[in-house]
């Protein structure tokens, strides 16, 4: 006669529910302990492998969006910019420019923490269930490039299309050439009201030419399908990484001091 405990291993094993079976003893005293129902015992079970599947689909969501460092908002300092509208950032949080297909553009100096924003915000979106990517503006282009030598280009946009968010960081900090500006507005042509965009900057959108080759018609065609539907969050302020530094260098001087 067969061991009940080993087919319900095998069974459990064979269904892939890993939590189901190694939580089944310790449900299962509980239950007993309480003189809880079967129904009672399943729904505890089930409640469990459901969670951690939840817990797994955002570590995966999370590595494959492919952040460089982890940052979330709750360690933004908003003291550091008052004129940054914090309810707005946290409304951002709760998605809905992504259900609307519209895009985001976090505008401001050298380290007034552009990145840390659209990081927080990224992850946010992958624990709610969106899919994610995170490129540099440069490294998005380089993706292109290689893409196209490699004749992949419809692979690679059919990889973009699958996405709910990508955040495209540091626009501004290196000039593109013709080739490369070509490539970005292909891809903002590509996500136009398909794919909604999280996009840091240094410049005003007066001084975007420079960065697509001079060409202000197609900085202008680029920039009408950007901003057609977009939260523009302007963020003024010293730069954290320059407080950091120099906050350092006089701990230093004072313990050599002392």
């Amino acid at each position: 006669m067969s061991d009940p405990q080993l087919l319900l291993t095998s069974y459990l094993k064979t269904l892939r529910l890993p939590v189901f079976l190694r939580e089944c003893p310790t449900v299962a005293r509980q239950c007993s302990d309480k003189d809880a129902t079967y129904e009672s015992f399943l729904e505890q079970l089930a409640g469990l492998e459901v969670q951690n599947r939840q817990v797994q689909s955002i570590a995966r969501r999370i590595k494959q969006a492919a952040f460089p460092v982890v940052k979330e908002l709750a360690d933004y300092d908003f003291t550091a910019v008052p004129k940054l509208n914090k309810k707005r950032v946290l409304d951002l949080t709760k998605g809905q420019f992504i259900e609307q297909r519209a895009n985001v553009v976090l505008n401001g100096a050298p380290g007034v923490g552009k990145t840390h924003l659209a990081i927080a915000l990224g992850r946010d979106a992958c624990r709610n269930g969106r899919k994610v990517r995170f490129f540099t503006a440069a490294g998005l282009v380089n993706t292109y490039v290689e893409a196209r030598e490699e004749r992949h280009i419809t692979r690679l946009e059919n990889h973009i299309q699958r996405h709910d968010l990508i955040i495209i960081d540091e626009l501004g900090y290196i000039p593109l050439d013709r080739t490369g500006a070509e490539h970005l507005f292909s891809f903002f042509s590509q996500c136009y009201e398909q794919t909604s965009l999280i996009v840091t900057t240094n410049l005003p959108f007066a001084e975007w030419p420079q960065i697509f080759a001079e060409d202000e018609r197609l900085t202008g065609a680029l920039l009408d399908r950007l901003t057609h539907h977009v939260h523009i969050l302007d963020i003024t302020g010293d730069s954290f990484r320059l407080k950091t530094s120099l906050k350092k260098k006089k701990q230093q001087t004072a313990g050599e001091q002392t």
